[in-house]
């Protein structure tokens, strides 16, 4: 058996051996190599700190601190640490939102006894956003979506509701080169033959059911309201002239015969008329590398979102903002949810997360501020990772350097969100933080 070696040092933004760590973090080691001997200092102090010396198959674990926001406006990030395949955390989550004012749930005195103005109305037509394009760790963890679907459908009030898992993998690139799947071969999960598909095939005696927007993609309609009860993409006929994407986005017949238009919310044929409020979208991408851009976090998961195969330009506006631009201007996600368990923490490395390229960090995050959440787990997550498994240059994945490709377009893509109203941050100090750990580390 081919067994990893971890090294856990502590240490508060410490230097181990010539390279930067986090406090509380395993380094990687690798499965022939001899663990040496740590020394740690505290930058700043001139008092050593003892190292703890464990060899673990368990990844990189990290320490992170809670923040209280200094200005405002500010956005909340959620974070658990430690979750497990036993635990995977999402309930944790849902607490951990509660008890600082965002709770998950809406609920209604009449139903349960109780009220509280949450996110999830027990009646509520939900897009689970997943990241489908890449099969192993390149793809949303499905345990993850488990329980994020369980948790929905065990709604206080009942949930009487409807749920789809969607994507699109635009037809191109990919783990076969032909674009998203949901029902691949090997997935992100502890059981890799656990696909989005048998997630959902789980769950049939209730309304969940998935859709691979890649088979709608190259289809041109238009909205219900003019007519069109078509499967199928809306594109804008006018190009942005900040980001230059034209905003794009699908509109579909669920396998429940709910009709849905990923802009104007839910149509109601008997009234001739949109339900923008019951339509929600969770979005729920993985937290990795990207070879062009950087980083693939919540913002650029919007990739999925619109067609890049109708003349949008929409991979293209990336770098200019434009994925804030197509989040701002069709459905904004009531969360993210940022999936860390698995990361790809190689600058440059992905999209593509092979099992063995992936560093497990046990993380899981959310916030309703899509760039917020972005910046915080690039700053204080995979850099921190990718410096603990041995990699120096992180220029093009810091969220504060002059050079950083991400950094670049994910002040863009705040900016446009801004513009529209919509909160969003890359300020620290505007960033409340509150971090729950399920296991002592």
């Amino acid at each position: 058996m081919n067994r990893r070696r971890f090294i856990k040092y502590a240490g508060s933004t410490a230097v181990l051996v010539g390279a930067a760590a986090a406090i509380g973090t395993y380094a990687l080691i690798g499965p022939d190599k001899v663990l040496p001997k740590i020394n740690v200092t505290r930058i700043g102090q001139t008092t050593a700190v003892s190292s703890v010396l464990t060899v673990s198959e368990e990844g990189v674990a990290l320490l992170l601190e809670e923040s209280v926001a200094k200005a405002k406006p500010s956005s909340d990030i959620f974070v658990v640490n430690g979750i497990s395949a036993e635990n995977f955390g999402f309930g944790a989550l849902m607490s951990l939102m509660e008890r600082f004012g965002s709770p998950f749930y809406d609920l209604s005195m009449k139903n349960t006894g109780q009220s509280s103005e949450g996110l999830i109305h027990r009646d509520d037509v939900i897009i689970i956003k997943v990241n489908s394009q890449w099969d192993q760790r390149g793809g949303t963890n499905t345990d993850l979506l488990k329980e994020i679907i369980r948790a929905i459908l065990a709604h206080p009030d009942g949930f009487n509701g409807e749920i789809i898992v969607a994507d699109n993998g635009q037809t191109q690139f990919g783990a076969q080169g032909s674009g998203g799947s949901l029902d691949w071969k090997e997935n992100n999960a502890e059981d890799h033959s656990l696909s989005v598909q048998r997630v959902v095939d789980s769950y049939s005696k209730s309304k969940v059911s998935t859709y691979l927007w890649d088979k709608i993609t190259l289809t041109s309609v238009k909205e219900y309201s003019e007519g069109d009860m078509d499967d199928g993409y809306i594109v804008s006929q006018t190009i942005d002239p900040t980001t230059r994407i034209k905003v794009s986005y699908p509109k579909f017949k669920t396998k429940f015969g709910t009709y849905v238009s990923f802009k104007m919310g839910v149509w109601d044929q008997e009234k001739n008329s949109y339900n923008d409020e019951k339509l929600k979208v969770l979005n729920v991408p993985v937290l990795k590398t990207h070879s062009v851009y950087g980083i693939t976090a919540c913002v650029k998961h919007y990739m999925g979102v619109g067609s890049d195969k109708l003349g949008t330009g929409s991979h293209a506006s990336v770098g200019r903002g434009g994925m804030g631009t197509q989040m701002a201007q069709t459905k904004r996600p009531i969360l993210n949810i940022l999936d860390a368990a698995w990361i790809n923490a190689n600058p440059r490395g992905g999209p593509r997360t092979t099992y063995a390229a992936a560093t497990r960090t046990n993380i899981l995050m959310a916030s309703r501020d899509p760039v917020a959440v972005d910046y915080w787990a690039v700053k204080h997550v995979i850099m921190e990772a990718a410096r603990a498994v041995g990699h120096n240059d992180l220029s093009s994945i810091d969220p504060d350097g002059e050079n950083s490709s991400f950094g670049n377009w994910l002040r863009l893509s705040m900016q446009e969100l801004q513009k529209a109203g919509h909160q969003a941050t890359m300020n620290e100090n505007q960033m409340n933080v509150y971090v729950h750990n399920l296991r002592k580390l």
